[in-house]
């Protein structure tokens, strides 16, 4: 069973350009489940490593909620069981073949290989993730 942890929820939304006028009320409490989580019965979360999905916004060390009653479709970013390991890649068909494509940011490029998934291959698919939770990096430019 799932605890509830209800936060302040804060009214309006935070410009990322030029500032507005805060609200000053709290519009509500927030549990984060409620945001993250669409079927608790089905939903786990794993820990991310390495960086070969950087460029699709999931960072080493991310935690990804990842959902087992999603249909997994083409585009769908997806946690797989592959020859004994995990992985999490996004999921390209093309023809009747399937692969699982890489997304490492624009320095890596080439730097990681799509996987064909085979008949041969011992591949299944966990999961669709549907968010990657990352603490903001602390960094001065000035």
């Amino acid at each position: 069973m799932v605890q509830e942890l209800r936060l302040p929820l804060i009214g309006g939304r935070v410009e990322a350009g030029f500032p507005s006028p805060a609200d000053d009320f709290i519009e509500r409490s927030l549990d984060l489940n409620e945001q993250l989580v669409a079927n608790p019965i089905a939903t786990f979360f794993v820990r991310a490593s390495g960086h070969s999905m950087d460029g699709a916004g999931i960072h080493d060390g991310n935690l990804l909620v990842v959902d087992r009653s999603i249909t997994p479709s083409h585009g769908s970013v997806v946690v797989v069981t592959i020859d004994g390991g995990l992985t999490v890649k996004r999921l390209t068909k093309r023809g009747m073949n399937i692969f699982l494509m890489p997304e490492p940011n624009k320095f890596d490029q080439g730097k990681y290989s799509p996987i064909e998934v085979g008949e041969e291959s011992d591949a299944t698919i966990w999961g669709v993730v549907t968010w990657a939770v990352h603490r903001l990096e602390i960094t001065c430019t000035h």
